[in-house]
């Protein structure tokens, strides 16, 4: 497995650029990576108690052996539960009773949870400091850890406290894909697929051949789509880091996702990428029924995730309401004046964004799908 190359996408932010690495075996390149990004500075390790069992001890051998000091670490408990304000403030507390400066650098080890409240640290702390991505879970190695969204979920709904704050280096070390749950691999999937829908019918064609490859463990498989579904999202943040624009398309699927998530209160019954998965379905068979993209392309899509694993319809043991739903949405971070914006499609590859979506036509795709 540690034979394949790895790959290296570069993200273009002027002064702000920076290296995604992705392939097997970086852990053990973990302490050599670091060394030439930031130096000697000082580090402090952010992961949660799972992936710490598994990989802190691996991650200090790599900087023991580059000469680095073995950094103090703070663990939180593993779950979208650790991405609020109550563990911010007790993680952030912790670092500040360290003694640390603006030259401190937080390394992120974990899944996407990990990486989010780790950046919003970075983020905030002393006003900034640095910070480097080492995602541990698919989902984050294709898409949270890369693009500088940090955040914490709020009551009201997910990743509505948070800040844009770019790392320094995303380290993806595909060996860590091992570890995970079936259910938790298959999540990340959802996020695979969704850059093949919003913008490449080629990557989803090839998603199609060899996706149970990816989600089966093959390490070429998952290098491929790892590094294709990054040097897709470097490119689109490179042109709009702050999602004035473009980088909207990366929320396909979201809106209605993060909505469920909500909803269910952020619990076993339904996590992200499942939100995402069924999301995407929603947002196609809306697009279908605003006569914007053929019905086939529907079929298709659900087929896919269906035969890979995946939800396409909301959990039948959730009690969702439509309107509660819809208020969701409005309260979302992409909703302007509660107005529901919506990343729709042409078709396969073919994603637009549809502001002031009207609230009865979400309604009815919504009342279809839980009905489904």
């Amino acid at each position: 497995m540690n034979s394949l190359p790895s790959d290296r996408i570069r993200v273009g932010l002027d002064n702000r650029s920076y290296d995604i690495v992705v392939g097997p075996g970086l852990l053990a390149r973990l302490g050599t990576l670091v060394k030439e990004t930031v130096g000697d500075r000082p580090l402090i390790l952010v992961s949660d108690t799972n992936v710490a069992a598994f990989y802190r001890s691996k991650v200090e051998s790599s900087l023991s052996a580059a000469g680095i000091a073995i950094p103090p670490a703070i663990l939180v408990p593993a779950g979208e539960e650790s991405k609020s304000l109550s563990s911010y403030a007790q993680a952030a507390e912790s670092i500040l009773a360290m003694g640390v400066d603006r030259k401190t650098v937080i390394l992120a080890l974990g899944g996407g949870v990990v990486g989010d409240l780790a950046g919003f640290l970075a983020a905030t702390l002393l006003r900034g400091i640095d910070f480097i991505q080492i995602p541990t879970t698919l989902l984050a190695q294709v898409d949270s850890s890369v693009g500088g969204k940090t955040g914490i979920d709020s009551a009201h709904g997910k990743n509505l406290i948070g800040s844009f704050h770019q790392p320094l280096l995303v380290v993806a070390d595909t060996d860590t894909l091992v570890t995970l749950p079936s259910r938790e691999l298959k999540a990340g999937y959802a996020e695979v697929v969704k850059y093949g829908l919003l913008g490449d019918s080629d990557f989803f064609a090839w998603l199609d051949e060899h996706g149970s490859a990816v989600i089966e463990g093959d390490p070429e498989a998952q290098v491929y789509a790892i590094a294709s579904c990054c040097r897709a999202k470097a490119s689109i943040v490179a042109a709009d880091e702050r999602e004035g624009g473009q980088r909207a398309l990366l929320n396909l699927g979201h809106t209605f996702g993060h909505a469920l998530e909500a909803e269910s209160g952020f619990g076993g019954a339904l996590n992200h990428g499942e939100g995402v998965s069924i999301g995407m379905v929603m947002a196609f068979d809306l697009s279908v029924r605003l006569g914007h993209c053929p019905v086939n392309d529907l079929m298709r899509v659900r087929a896919h995730l269906l035969s890979h694993g995946l939800p396409v319809s909301p959990p039948r043991n959730v009690a969702f309401e439509p309107h509660a739903l819809i208020r969701r949405m409005q309260g979302d971070k992409k909703a302007e004046r509660g107005r529901l914006t919506f990343v729709l499609v042409n078709g396969i590859g073919q994603a637009f964004v549809a502001k002031d979506v009207a609230a009865s036509e979400v309604e009815i795709a919504l009342a279809h799908a839980l009905a489904a």
